[in-house]
């Protein structure tokens, strides 16, 4: 009897394939800014990508169906006056979008239902409270308006965008320039990979670590780390002779990774996007010209490799698609928006099957654009996990609630009459109390810096001898 050598999966046929030169977004003059980030973000409506622009920072806001060449004066999103570094579409509402940038601001846009028809340069929300430019900007997956950001301060920063302000700041875990984070499924934890080799689960409510991994890879190059559906975490980085590495963690101890396979010697940042129903992971490398994408089992070696797409030109980034915005009758299972230097391609990747029936194996129900709970709620404890939806008759777009943004109830409220003047102390107290935070916070950096220095002075004193 011949032992079965190939693994049974209905993914191992996956095939990418771009599209015709006429459904390209052509003539973009994508950003050249030097941050590894994606560039691009993708829903069911629109595709944002960064851009080049004189005097500020801009990126470009396309209905999907606007293919074809786009026009040195189509009106972009032009509000920051630094380079924008990271955008994110707001999985509960597709015409909100966040964006990060090299002023030092978070700035949340409310895009018109039929998009763009003149530049838009004010926003629905500034969100101020990083001191160096912000790299990272990621919604809550199950919140209404909770939003991370994280800095070249390295401070992570969750704001409740309905009220304006920031939930909570996380300022003293991170010693080093935070290369990425994520929350988990039910937004209940984050996970973070810092310039220090060092990745951490953290409770963003109670302010504290979880677990924490150091020399996750030992490489000195950019790491990521995202959470799967399980909890477990996949991270990206570098081996100590600078090869590329995937792993697959445990967050209840990540003492050793239940896997760690070495891939090539390319320099590019792996870019990993996750797909929850599927449990695929799809690497796409910086400067790459490939996809390449492996299926997380319980099984060993629990990373199984299952196929790469390759093309002629390198990747500048890459924007994801989420499942409710493919095209269930083709088996359509992932859809790519790749970046090059002049314009934005994208690529299908689909699953051959002969029946044109819906094929519920592939498409188990996903997360749909409803939260499960409100900001207010998350904050006191609360967790909830997606609130999914059949794609079985397709995804059917629901009205998206205009953004309404309302000071905190909790803030000192002007009141008419004999009483107004009593305003003024209170005014006084919070910016007293907003000095306090920020002496605190330069104190607390003080420190870690202190203690850096005291280890590399160490080190050069072992080196000297």
């Amino acid at each position: 009897m011949l032992r079965r050598v190939v693994r049974q999966s209905k993914f191992r046929h996956v095939f990418g394939q771009a599209v015709r030169n006429d459904q390209i977004y052509d003539d973009i003059r994508v950003s050249r800014v030097t941050w590894d980030s994606s560039f691009c973000a993708v829903n069911p409506k629109f595709v944002a990508i960064i851009i080049d622009a004189s005097g500020g920072g801009a990126f470009l806001v396309l209905p999907l169906q606007k293919t074809g060449r786009i026009d040195k004066t189509y009106p972009t999103v032009c509000g920051h006056t630094g380079p924008v570094l990271d955008i994110d579409w707001c999985p509960h509402n597709d015409l909100v979008i966040a964006s990060g940038s090299e002023d030092c601001k978070v700035m949340v846009w409310q895009i018109p239902e039929n998009g763009l028809e003149e530049p838009m340069s004010q926003p629905a929300v500034v969100l101020e409270g990083h001191s160096k430019r912000v790299g990272i900007v990621t919604w809550h997956p199950t919140a209404r308006n909770v939003l991370l950001s994280a800095g070249c301060d390295n401070q992570v920063v969750i704001w409740n965008v309905g009220t304006g302000e920031a939930l909570v700041r996380l300022d003293d875990m991170h010693p080093d320039v935070i290369f990425s984070a994520c929350w988990s499924r039910s937004g209940s934890l984050i996970c973070t990979a810092c310039k220090d080799k060092t990745v951490r689960v953290i409770d963003p409510r109670k302010g504290k670590i979880i677990v924490e991994k150091e020399k996750a890879h030992e490489g000195a190059r950019p790491m990521r780390a995202i959470f799967l559906a399980d909890g477990n975490i996949f991270t990206t980085g570098f081996s100590r002779m600078s090869e590329r590495q995937l792993a697959l963690w445990r967050t209840d101890n990540m003492d050793e990774p239940i896997n760690i396979q070495e891939m090539d010697s390319s320099n590019g940042i792996l870019l990993p996007f996750y797909d929850p129903d599927t449990n695929i992971v799809y690497l796409c490398g910086k400067g790459d010209s490939s996809i390449r994408y492996f299926e997380i089992t319980d099984e060993s070696p629990y990373v199984h490799y299952l196929n790469t797409f390759s093309s002629k030109e390198p990747q500048r980034g890459m924007g994801y698609m989420p499942k409710r915005g493919l095209d269930v009758n083709k088996c359509e299972i992932a859809r790519f928006y790749k970046l090059h230097e002049r314009k934005c391609e994208p690529i299908i990747m689909t699953v051959p099957r002969k029946s044109d029936l819906f094929q519920d194996d592939l498409y188990p129900d996903t997360a749909g654009p409803d939260p499960a709970v409100e900001a207010e709620e998350w904050w006191a404890g609360k967790n909830g996990n997606p609130i999914l939806i059949s794609l079985k008759n397709g995804y059917v777009a629901t009205k998206n609630r205009e953004l309404k943004v309302s000071p905190n109830p909790s803030a000192p409220q002007k009141t008419p009459g004999p009483q107004a003047p009593q305003s003024t102390p209170i005014k006084g107290e919070d910016k007293l109390e907003e000095v306090l935070r920020e002496f605190k916070s330069l104190r607390d950096r003080v420190i870690l810096q202190d203690r850096r220095i005291a280890k590399l002075e160490e080190q050069i004193a072992k080196v000297a001898m």
